[in-house]
C-alpha cells in the first residue's frame, strides 16, 4: 500500500523546499503540483491569452500536454517538451498561477495526473488542495504556514540571489495578493483539511521545519502498522424482526408521525433512495434528541441506536419509548468493541441502524467532523450507507420547518472499501461526510 503525503499552505511558506528535502530523506517521490499550475500559466501568458479569461484558460487545455521527470538534481516539469523548471519561477508566473488555478477545467486537467502518480508511489505533494480535494484519504496530512513578511523576506532573497532586481515592498503585496485569491476563490480554496497537523515555520529554520514533517510522517506510518485491522463480518441481509416488535413498532411510528406532522412543518426528500429492506445504517447529521425518530417516521423498517448511558436513566416512561424505538446504551469512552458488536447484531437481525457519525449535537446546523465509527461499522458489516440531511433554522420548536433529506445509499465495495484498513475507512468516512455535508447545504441553501 503506497503512503500518500499532503503538504498545504500559502505560497511562500516552503513547502516545495521541504517537501523536496523530506522526500528524498525518506525515499518518497515528491510532486510539486503547484509547478503544474505554473506550467499551465507560462504557456497561456506565452501565447498571449490572459489567464483572467477563463474561456481563453479552457481553450488553451488541449494544447498543453504537461509531465514530470526526476532527476539526480530533483523534479523538472516538461511543457509540449520542452523543459521549463526555471522559466515558472517569477512573481508573474505565480500570480497567473493562482489565476488559471482558480478555473475548475484547469483543476480537472491536472488532477488525474496527481491522483495516478499518488496511487502507483510513496508521495510527499505539496499544493493548495492536497489534503482536502486532490488526496483526500492521505494517511498524513501538513498544513505549512509562516507570515506574510517571513515568506516575502524568503522570496525576495530568493530571487536577489539569481540575480533578478525586485522590491521587497512588490513581493509582499504580490503574496498577500495571492493569499486572498486563494483562500477566496470558489473551487477548492486554501485552506487546513481538518485532520491535517499545522506548522508555523516563521521562526524555525529548514532544518528544523523538515526534521519536523518527517517526525510527523514516519510516525504517522508506525501507528498504522501497529493498529490491528478488524475483519470483515458481512451482514447476511433479507432477515426480519419478530412480528410483535414490527406491530408494535409500526403502531408507534404511525402515533410518532401524527404528532410529529401537527408539531413541526416537516418535509421529506429523496425517499426513492431509502431500501424497503432491513440491515442498512443511516447516518445523519445531528441536531436535536429527535433526530433518529425524524429518521424513523418514513421507512417502515424497524430502527435501531446508538444513545448515550446517560438517557437511559431519566426516567421509566422515556426509557421505554426510546428501547421501543430501538436504542441500545452505549457508554461514552467505554466499551467501543462493544457497541459494535451490538451494532453488527441489531444488523443481523434486520435492524436499520442510524450512527450520528460527528457524535455531538450541532447547535448551530453545521456539519461537524465526522468519526470513523460509522466508517467502521460499515466496512465491517458490508452494508448499504444511507446519508441523512436534517436541517432546520435555530432551535426546534412548535411550527418549525424541518427537512429531512435521504441521499443515494453508499455502497462499500463500489467504493473500493472492501476491508477494514486504516486507509478504506478514510476513504468511507470521507464518502459519508461528504454526501451529509451536500445534503445539508444543499437543504440550508433552499430555507
Amino acid at each position: 500500500m503506497s503512503i500518500n503525503v499532503a503538504l498545504d499552505g500559502p505560497s511562500g511558506a516552503g513547502k516545495s523546499t521541504i517537501a523536496k528535502a523530506a522526500a528524498e530523506k525518506l525515499k518518497y517521490l515528491y510532486v510539486d503540483t503547484g509547478a503544474m499550475y505554473r506550467a499551465v500559466a507560462l504557456y497561456i501568458l506565452s501565447s498571449g491569452k490572459s489567464p483572467d479569461d477563463e474561456q481563453e484558460v479552457i481553450s488553451a487545455l488541449k494544447d498543453i500536454d504537461i509531465s514530470l521527470i526526476h532527476t539526480d538534481d530533483g523534479q523538472r516539469i516538461i511543457l509540449n517538451g520542452e523543459d521549463v523548471s526555471d522559466r515558472i519561477r517569477t512573481p508573474e508566473i505565480s500570480m497567473a498561477a493562482s489565476k488559471v488555478s482558480a478555473v475548475p477545467a484547469t483543476r480537472e486537467f491536472l488532477l488525474s495526473l496527481q491522483k495516478d502518480l499518488a496511487k502507483e508511489n510513496n508521495v510527499i505533494m505539496d499544493g493548495r488542495d492536497i489534503g482536502t480535494v486532490v488526496l483526500p484519504h492521505a494517511q498524513v496530512k501538513i498544513f505549512l504556514t509562516a507570515s506574510s513578511e517571513e515568506r516575502a523576506k524568503r522570496r525576495y532573497d530568493e530571487l536577489i540571489a539569481r540575480g533578478e532586481s525586485v522590491v521587497y515592498e512588490d513581493i509582499l503585496k504580490d503574496i498577500e495578493q495571492r493569499d486572498y485569491n486563494d483562500t477566496h476563490r470558489s473551487v477548492a480554496p486554501l485552506k487546513k483539511a481538518d485532520d491535517a497537523v499545522e506548522i508555523d515555520s516563521t521562526c524555525i529554520s529548514l532544518e528544523k521545519a523538515v526534521d519536523r514533517v518527517i517526525w510527523i510522517i514516519k510516525d504517522a506510518v508506525a501507528k498504522e502498522s501497529r493498529r490491528e485491522v478488524p475483519k470483515v463480518r458481512p451482514v447476511v441481509k433479507g432477515r426480519k424482526t419478530p412480528l410483535f416488535k414490527r406491530i408494535a413498532h409500526e403502531f408507534l411510528r404511525l402515533v410518532a408521525k401524527a404528532i410529529y406532522y401537527i408539531y413541526l412543518d416537516l418535509h421529506f426528500e429523496g425517499l426513492e433512495n431509502v431500501p424497503k429492506d432491513g440491515s442498512n445504517i443511516f447516518a445523519s447529521n445531528h441536531r436535536s434528541y429527535t433526530d433518529p425518530i425524524l429518521i424513523s417516521l418514513k421507512p417502515k423498517v424497524m430502527f435501531s441506536f446508538m444513545a448515550k448511558e446517560e438517557l437511559f436513566k431519566k426516567n421509566i416512561f422515556f426509557t421505554a419509548i426510546i428501547r421501543i424505538f430501538g436504542a441500545f446504551p452505549v457508554a461514552r469512552g467505554k466499551g467501543g468493541a462493544e457497541a459494535i458488536d451490538m451494532s453488527i447484531e441489531r444488523l443481523n437481525k434486520g435492524y436499520n441502524l442510524v450512527i450520528f457519525p460527528e457524535g455531538t449535537r450541532s447547535k448551530d446546523g453545521k456539519v461537524l467532523k465526522g468519526k470513523t465509527g460509522v466508517a467502521l461499522v460499515a466496512a465491517m458489516a458490508q452494508v448499504p450507507v444511507i446519508p441523512v440531511g436534517i436541517v432546520f433554522e435555530g432551535k426546534l420548536k412548535f411550527r418549525r420547518k424541518v427537512t429531512v433529506k435521504f441521499g443515494k445509499p453508499i455502497i462499500p465495495k463500489e467504493i473500493g472499501v472492501d476491508d477494514c484498513s486504516p486507509k478504506k475507512l478514510r476513504i468511507m468516512r470521507n464518502e459519508i461526510m461528504a454526501s451529509i455535508t451536500e445534503l445539508v447545504e444543499g437543504n440550508v441553501n433552499k430555507l
